[in-house]
C-alpha cells in the first residue's frame, strides 16, 4: 500500500486496516497484529501504528488485554 505522505499517515492506516476486518482477513477473536509488526509492514512510526489501532478501538472493532495485545470484537 502506498502512503500519501503529505497528509497525516494514521488515518490511511486504519483504513487499511479497516479493509482488512472487513474482508474477513482477520476472524473473530483472533490476535490483531501488533504495533510494531503495524509499523514494519507500512513503514511507518509505532506512535503512528498505535493511533491506527487506538481508531479502531474506539470504534469498537478491537479489544486489548493487558500484556496479551488486541483481539478482534466478535461484532467486528
Amino acid at each position: 500500500m502506498d502512503l500519501d505522505r503529505s497528509v497525516p499517515v494514521w488515518p490511511q492506516v486504519a483504513d487499511e486496516l479497516r479493509r482488512r476486518l472487513d474482508a474477513g482477513r482477520y476472524k473473530p477473536g483472533e490476535r490483531f497484529p501488533g504495533t510494531v509488526d503495524i509499523a514494519a509492514e507500512f513503514d511507518v512510526s509505532q506512535s503512528t501504528a498505535q493511533k491506527a489501532v487506538a481508531a479502531l478501538r474506539r470504534e469498537g472493532r478491537l479489544y486489548t488485554i493487558l500484556g496479551q495485545g488486541s483481539f478482534v470484537k466478535d461484532d467486528a
